[in-house]
Protein backbone atom coordinates (compact mmCIF):
# COMPACT_ATOMS: atom_id res chain seq x y z
CA UNK A 1 0.00 0.00 0.00
CA UNK A 2 1.21 3.90 -0.89
CA UNK A 3 2.20 5.71 2.17
CA UNK A 4 -0.06 8.65 2.70
CA UNK A 5 -2.52 8.64 0.23
CA UNK A 6 -5.26 7.03 2.60
CA UNK A 7 -7.73 9.18 4.58
CA UNK A 8 -7.45 9.58 8.52
CA UNK A 9 -9.41 7.10 10.49
CA UNK A 10 -9.96 8.37 13.83
CA UNK A 11 -12.58 8.12 16.83
CA UNK A 12 -15.44 10.42 15.81
CA UNK A 13 -19.01 11.07 18.22
CA UNK A 14 -22.62 10.78 16.46
CA UNK A 15 -24.71 13.22 17.82
CA UNK A 16 -28.33 12.69 16.87
CA UNK A 17 -31.34 15.15 17.35
CA UNK A 18 -32.98 13.38 20.17
CA UNK A 19 -29.54 14.31 22.31
CA UNK A 20 -27.97 10.38 21.90
CA UNK A 21 -24.59 10.19 21.28
CA UNK A 22 -22.14 7.38 20.45
CA UNK A 23 -18.27 6.85 19.50
CA UNK A 24 -17.11 5.02 16.84
CA UNK A 25 -14.20 5.57 14.43
CA UNK A 26 -14.48 7.58 11.17
CA UNK A 27 -12.72 9.13 8.30
CA UNK A 28 -14.97 12.13 8.80
CA UNK A 29 -14.83 14.36 12.31
CA UNK A 30 -18.20 15.01 14.24
CA UNK A 31 -21.17 13.52 12.62
CA UNK A 32 -24.85 14.86 13.48
CA UNK A 33 -27.54 12.76 12.16
CA UNK A 34 -31.90 13.50 12.36
CA UNK A 35 -32.81 10.01 13.79
CA UNK A 36 -30.80 7.18 15.32
CA UNK A 37 -31.79 3.75 16.74
CA UNK A 38 -32.80 5.29 20.09
CA UNK A 39 -35.24 6.83 18.70
CA UNK A 40 -36.80 5.91 15.80
CA UNK A 41 -40.07 3.95 15.70
CA UNK A 42 -38.93 1.17 14.34
CA UNK A 43 -36.12 0.02 16.78
CA UNK A 44 -38.54 1.87 19.98
CA UNK A 45 -41.66 0.12 19.23
CA UNK A 46 -43.28 3.81 19.79
CA UNK A 47 -45.35 5.07 17.13
CA UNK A 48 -45.66 8.74 16.59
CA UNK A 49 -48.62 10.66 15.50
CA UNK A 50 -48.38 12.34 12.48
CA UNK A 51 -51.42 15.04 12.08
CA UNK A 52 -52.54 14.41 8.50
CA UNK A 53 -55.40 16.97 9.07
CA UNK A 54 -54.92 20.44 8.54
CA UNK A 55 -52.59 19.70 5.53
CA UNK A 56 -54.51 22.25 3.03
CA UNK A 57 -55.04 24.85 5.13
CA UNK A 58 -51.40 24.87 6.05
CA UNK A 59 -50.64 25.19 2.26
CA UNK A 60 -52.66 27.90 1.94
CA UNK A 61 -51.25 30.10 4.64
CA UNK A 62 -48.07 29.44 3.81
CA UNK A 63 -48.65 30.13 -0.30
CA UNK A 64 -52.92 31.33 -0.25
CA UNK A 65 -54.43 31.09 -3.28
CA UNK A 66 -53.38 29.52 -6.55
CA UNK A 67 -54.20 31.45 -9.74
CA UNK A 68 -55.92 27.60 -10.63
CA UNK A 69 -58.77 26.18 -9.55
CA UNK A 70 -59.77 26.28 -6.11
CA UNK A 71 -58.45 23.18 -3.73
CA UNK A 72 -61.78 22.95 -1.41
CA UNK A 73 -61.94 20.91 1.82
CA UNK A 74 -64.69 18.32 2.61
CA UNK A 75 -66.53 20.78 4.84
CA UNK A 76 -66.41 24.00 2.24
CA UNK A 77 -67.09 21.05 -0.36
CA UNK A 78 -70.63 20.29 2.03
CA UNK A 79 -71.06 23.82 2.66
CA UNK A 80 -71.27 24.41 -1.07
CA UNK A 81 -73.35 21.00 -2.33
CA UNK A 82 -76.04 22.06 0.64
CA UNK A 83 -76.00 26.07 -0.58
CA UNK A 84 -76.15 24.88 -4.43
CA UNK A 85 -79.30 22.49 -4.17
CA UNK A 86 -81.10 25.14 -2.04
CA UNK A 87 -80.73 27.96 -4.66
CA UNK A 88 -81.93 24.90 -7.29
CA UNK A 89 -85.07 24.39 -4.51
CA UNK A 90 -85.95 28.05 -4.85
CA UNK A 91 -85.56 28.45 -8.20
CA UNK A 92 -87.84 25.33 -8.52
CA UNK A 93 -90.12 27.80 -6.44
CA UNK A 94 -89.83 30.75 -8.39
CA UNK A 95 -87.99 32.37 -5.87
CA UNK A 96 -84.42 34.27 -6.28
CA UNK A 97 -82.44 35.24 -3.51
CA UNK A 98 -84.35 37.83 -1.62
CA UNK A 99 -87.80 36.45 -1.13
CA UNK A 100 -88.80 38.15 -4.29
CA UNK A 101 -90.92 35.78 -7.12
CA UNK A 102 -89.18 36.40 -10.72
CA UNK A 103 -91.96 37.66 -13.63
CA UNK A 104 -90.39 36.55 -16.73
CA UNK A 105 -92.31 39.14 -19.61
CA UNK A 106 -91.39 38.15 -22.89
Amino acid sequence: MKDKIHPKYAETTFKCACGFEYKTYSTRADIKVDICSQCHPYYTGKTKIIDAAGRVERFRRRFGETKGSKILTAKEKEKLSTESTSKKKSLKKGTVSGGKKSSAKK
